[in-house]
């Protein structure tokens, strides 16, 4: 059995993890008709995010190139250097009923040679939301995702992706927590070169399951070298789900000094996901899985999951609109300019 009484036949059966997002909104849509669902309020837009308006992705990828990155799927599942490009995106059609942003697509991806420098000068004044995937996502899953989010929180500034080369195979655990920790100097020099801009927007991370290792690594090493000035610069920082050893977090909170005051945790005690990676890792608790006493104590902002009413329990940042809400009050809070 995987995780919480989960087969691997059933486990198998949920491979296709952007399938089983879609069958989710489909159930909670239908439950928001007949009144029975809490999300109904998120099904009517009220807010318009700038993604919805200029469909462009900002990307940083560790992913090996494929066609040059410009044919599908544009930065495939092995590793490569530091690749910049923009994303075209086809927004969901808003005359027809829609879930938590509806399905977006990509149009066409346009690699940049410039520099990283001048990725992030194209912010200009504007705050940038920068999303880092999890495990088992394609290329095309993450940027999917990313314009999900940040079109359902309605975010006005500019959004990014960072994407390391996950395999996206149900049993790549090891390898792809290998491939994140490996993108963490990548990442590192993107947070690095937002520190350096000129821009006086704030800079607001989402990170979701292995994605959170890398962005906590990335904030250690930023907050090492800048101090408190790298807490001025960046706003909210979300772990979703994170997949990070308990005894590694506590231990890195600490040494964040006032950026640990930034962050806030979605948990879910019930996620299977999480459970499936504390067998791998000898029983030690995930970040992600913990109680929320447990890390409040550390002083941390805790939103807790655990009575979602998804399978799996992992995704409650895409498909869990109260915790849509949370992420969006996060970032509102953070976008003070300096």
């Amino acid at each position: 059995m995987i995780g919480s009484g989960l087969s691997h036949r059933q486990f198998a059966a949920l491979a296709s993890r952007r399938a089983l997002l879609r069958a989710l909104g489909a159930s909670a849509a239908a439950g928001a008709l007949a009144g029975c669902a809490s999300l109904a309020g998120e099904t009517t837009r009220f807010y318009s995010s700038r993604l919805a308006a200029n469909p462009t992705l900002l990307v940083a990828t560790t992913r090996k190139p494929v066609g040059g990155g410009r044919t599908k799927p544009w930065y495939g599942l092995e590793r490569g250097a530091l690749s910049l490009a923009h994303v075209q995106l086809t927004p969901p059609n808003t005359d027809s009923f829609s879930f938590g942003g509806g399905d977006w697509s990509i149009e066409r991806v346009e690699p940049m040679r410039g520099q990283l420098g001048e990725l992030i000068a194209e912010v200009q004044e504007r705050s940038l939301l920068v999303y880092i995937h999890g495990f088992r996502n394609t290329f095309e899953g993450a940027a999917l995702d990313a314009a999900q989010l940040s079109d359902a929180v309605a975010f006005s500034g500019d959004t990014m992706i960072f994407s390391w080369p996950s395999k996206a195979g149900l049993f790549d655990y090891v390898s792809d927590r290998e491939s994140a920790m490996w993108s963490r100097d990548a990442f590192e020099r993107v947070l690095d070169a937002m520190m350096l801009s000129r821009s006086r927007g704030r800079v607001h991370l989402v990170a979701h399951s292995l994605g959170t290792m890398i962005t906590l690594e990335g904030l250690r090493q930023i907050y090492a070298r800048y101090g408190d000035a790298a807490a001025d610069k960046i706003g909210a920082v979300v772990f979703a789900s994170p997949d990070i050893d308990i005894d590694v977090f506590t231990s890195s909170i600490e040494r964040l000094g006032s950026l640990a005051r930034k962050i806030t945790i979605v948990t879910a005690t019930n996620d299977r996901a999480l459970a499936l990676s504390r067998r791998i890792a000898g029983g030690i608790t995930r970040v992600g899985a913990a109680e929320k006493a447990q890390l409040e104590r550390l002083g941390l902002n805790v939103i807790d999951a655990s009575d979602g009413w998804g399978i799996i329990n992992h995704d409650a940042f895409l498909t869990n609109g109260e915790v849509r809400k949370v992420i969006r009050r996060a970032i509102e809070n953070g976008t003070v300019n300096l």
